[in-house]
């Protein structure tokens, strides 16, 4: 469990990102040395949980107990995964540089089903800093990033272990990092497209829907007149459904007049058209008219619905489970600005999803803007996590991508993945404008979608196939005059 543990260092808040790297090589080594089957697989079971937990830790205070339950049944995905490392290491190196990664990648292809908790964790974005993992990300998402880093772990593996081994170990490391190389060079780069002016309004940690508006209404006004394009409010920072509130949206329609913009904000509330309670982003105008919405369409386990309530409704009783399931989308949708700029808007746990930015780029997004709030969280790994995400989905995309949360950290990447302006940390009540550098062309993970993922899991495929056809070829075989005889 511990070895399983480590990697989640290369993660924010540590952010090792060198760590990655090596983080995996104790619990490779660990599965090389079992003594049979069954041991690999305990020992990817518990490596699985470890890595579970410490990637989740900050949702023990809510969810308790059921945190553990939590990381002990999606840890079981790593059962397999012990045993393949075990059987790789005793086919040779070929075999380990190749399954070992590819087995990696199919496990977080599984995890990141939003009815199992979603792509939160996924190897390949412990890179979210490293300019030329960005790179290799425009060119096959966070998966190639990923496939990797867990190829390098395995490569290391080899070195410090199996000396005959060491040759094809090194090289596959130097073919790694010429690729790597390649890719910085001759990837498509997005082309620079001018710039928006987006406000960004954080208000902090605020009891009470009416406070929390009236706080960031007052950060709103202080921002300067006329020269902005959007003004985004982060997750749940309307706590009532503005057609039963008008009070509500009068106000908006005076500050996007005041500041020349058009407000994002979300609405967090039970709607009046509909029965349920949705989480919404809304642009609203100046004559406050609502310019467009996008309802949340992937809700959180636990947090904002029950898997199979009526089976684990219990969960309430031990944590801070939803006593009431969120309403779903139906659809992504974009925005379009007055400046002719259209937005593709993301709410909080949405920005984890490679295959939803993607698709709203596909769709002629200009911007990606994903709206938060880790306010439950705030003294922990998760906001910093929350907003590294950012970073990965626009060096993926070739598209800038801002997370504006109520309550830090808010950030801004450019369409390369590079900041594009500082942050706004857990401590900040404040309102600060960016100029987000906007971006044409289309990045090959934009074009080819996961399409890397898709390649390792035809490389287990073809291992397995190649391992029943030697099992089949080593089989007894009855000598056939001895069968004519019969």
């Amino acid at each position: 469990m511990a070895a399983g543990a480590l990697p989640a260092l290369a993660f924010p808040a540590p952010a090792w990102w060198w760590f990655a790297y090596v983080a995996l090589v104790p619990w490779l080594l660990l599965l090389r040395t079992a003594p049979d089957g069954r041991r690999a697989l305990l020992e990817g079971w518990l490596g699985g949980i470890g890595f579970m937990t410490a990637m989740h830790h900050w949702l023990i205070p809510n969810l308790h107990v059921f945190t553990l339950v939590i990381a002990a049944l999606l840890g079981a995905l790593w059962a397999p995964w012990g045993l393949l490392v075990r059987h790789a290491f005793r086919r040779g190196p070929g075999a380990v540089l190749l399954v070992v990664p590819a087995g990696w990648a199919a496990i977080e292809l599984v995890r990141s089903w939003e009815y199992l908790g979603g792509p939160w964790g996924l190897m390949g974005a412990s890179q979210w800093q490293v300019p030329a993992m960005l790179r290799v990300a425009s060119v096959g998402g966070v998966w190639l990033v990923g496939l990797l880093v867990v190829a390098a772990n395995a490569a290391v593996a080899l070195l410090v272990t199996t000396p005959p081994a060491r040759t094809t170990a090194a090289a596959s490391l130097v073919a790694a990092s010429l690729a790597v190389c390649a890719v910085w060079l001759w990837a498509p780069r997005p082309d620079a497209r001018g710039s928006l002016r987006i406000a960004v309004v954080q208000p902090g940690v605020i009891d009470g829907y009416e406070a929390r508006f009236d706080r960031g209404e007052e950060l709103t006004r202080s921002l300067p007149a006329g020269g902005l394009d959007l003004v985004v409010w982060g997750e749940s920072s309307v706590g009532a459904d503005l057609a039963g509130r008008p009070d509500f949206t009068r106000r908006l329609a005076a500050l996007s007049r005041q500041t020349g913009a058009e407000i994002l904000v979300n609405v967090d509330a039970r709607r009046s058209d509909k029965p349920g309670i949705y989480k919404s982003s809304v642009l609203v105008g100046p004559d406050g008219q609502v310019l467009g919405r996008y309802d949340k369409m992937r809700l959180v386990p636990f947090g904002e619905y029950i898997p199979l309530r009526d089976a684990l409704g219990w969960a309430t009783s031990v944590g801070r489970a939803a006593g009431e399931d969120r309403r779903r989308g139906a659809a992504q949708v974009l925005l379009p600005l007055d400046s002719g700029v259209r937005v593709g808007p993301l709410v909080c746990f949405e920005s984890a999803f490679p295959d939803m930015s993607r698709r709203l780029v596909r769709d002629g997004a200009d911007v990606l803007i994903a709206q938060s709030s880790t306010s439950t969280f705030q003294r922990s790994w998760a906001p910093g996590q929350h907003a590294s995400l950012a970073a990965l989905r626009a060096a993926e995309t070739g598209r800038p991508a801002l997370h504006a949360t109520l309550t830090g950290v808010s950030a801004v990447y450019g369409p390369d993945g590079s900041p594009a302006g500082p942050r706004l940390g857990t401590d900040a009540s404040t309102a600060r404008v960016y100029d987000v550098p906007l971006a044409g062309g289309t990045t090959l993970y934009v074009r080819f979608g996961d399409w890397a993922v898709y390649a390792a899991l035809a490389a287990l495929a073809l291992y397995g196939a190649a391992e029943v056809f030697r099992r089949t070829d080593r089989s007894p075989r009855v000598p056939l005059a001895h069968t004519a005889r019969e």
